[in-house]
Parts: structure tokens; C-alpha cells; sequence
């Protein structure tokens, strides 16, 4: 059975323009995402919004994972707050399996976010996620959430992003995706 590791943000003290904060949110994601992956037959295991960052790491690291998936919202630089859209993709460049997990995220989210022409991949070696773990790994950003319109999308649209994510894992893992 393929297994994936979810590790949504454990970004408590990143807000949402209109209450909230990135941890809440990208949770909710993860939660939305586990009927389809069980549905499907992925096993997964999920960091706790307790670990820092390197504890969840070195937990998806003592595991026999398959895939990698950090779930975050991003905010704009300084100054910037809420002029920026979109939806960022991170992978690590000398990762073929990482990215092509990053492909198939954005040729999936590209259907559901409201600007498919602002879904796009990036190749990185400064994110942890995807430079420490020693399974294939992709770190997504789904939107703003500094941005009043994209922060409200996420809200509104979490099981569609939780169910998009699954989808994506099991286009990876070549196993059909099954609705619960």
C-alpha cells in the first residue's frame, strides 16, 4: 500500500486577513484529504500541530513514506499584504519523483483555482520540506491567505482542495482514485 506524509503548516501564529491562521486552515485541508486517500488505498500519517518543524520532519523521515506532501497558505512580502494571487508549487530540483509529484499537483490544481494560469512550480533548495525528507516531497502553497478574496476562496473551498490534493497523490502513486 503506497504512503504519503501530510504535513500541513504548523504556522500558528500566521494569520488570516480575517481571523484564523495558516495551521487552522491547511489542517482542515488534511482533514478533508484523509476519506479520499483511505477510499483509495494510500496509508498516511500526519505530522501534529504540536512538532516544530524539524520534529516533523524527522517524523516523516523514521517512516517507510512514499511521498512527502507539505500543505501551506503564503503571505506577501512586507508592504505587499494582500496584492498578490496565486498558487505556488516547491519541489526540489534534482528530485525527478518530486517533480513530478509537482506536475501532477499543478495540472490537478489548475482545475479548481479560480486563476489556472497562476498555478505554478517552482524548483528550490531553501525550503526544508523538500530539501530534508528523504521521500519524494512537494511543498504547496494554495493561495494568499493575506489577500481578502483568495483567504475567503480557501475557506470556501476546502473540501474541493482536500479531495484535488488526494486526487494528485493518487495520480502519483498510479492507483485509481476512489470518492469515499
Amino acid at each position: 500500500m503506497p504512503s504519503v506524509y501530510l504535513s500541513p503548516s504548523l504556522q500558528e501564529y500566521n494569520p488570516y486577513v480575517d481571523g484564523g491562521n495558516e495551521e487552522y486552515y491547511m489542517n482542515l485541508i488534511a482533514d478533508a484529504m484523509e476519506p479520499y486517500l483511505k477510499a483509495s488505498g494510500i496509508d498516511f500519517k500526519r505530522n501534529d500541530p504540536d512538532m516544530t518543524l524539524s520534529q516533523a520532519i524527522a517524523d516523516s523521515n523514521k517512516g517507510n513514506h512514499d511521498l512527502h506532501l507539505a500543505i501551506h497558505s503564503n503571505a506577501a512580502p512586507e508592504g505587499s499584504a494582500g496584492r498578490y494571487t496565486g498558487a505556488d508549487i516547491y519541489y526540489y530540483p534534482t528530485g525527478s519523483n518530486g517533480k513530478r509529484f509537482a506536475e501532477i499537483l499543478q495540472k490537478n490544481y489548475k482545475d479548481i483555482y479560480p486563476e489556472p494560469n497562476d498555478v505554478d512550480i517552482i524548483p528550490t533548495t531553501s525550503l526544508a520540506e523538500v530539501r530534508r525528507t528523504k521521500s519524494p516531497s512537494a511543498l504547496i502553497e494554495v493561495a494568499y491567505h493575506d489577500n481578502p478574496e483568495e483567504a475567503q476562496w480557501i475557506r470556501d473551498n476546502i473540501n474541493a482542495i482536500g479531495r484535488n490534493l488526494a486526487k494528485s497523490v493518487a495520480e502519483y502513486f498510479n492507483v485509481p482514485f476512489v470518492e469515499p
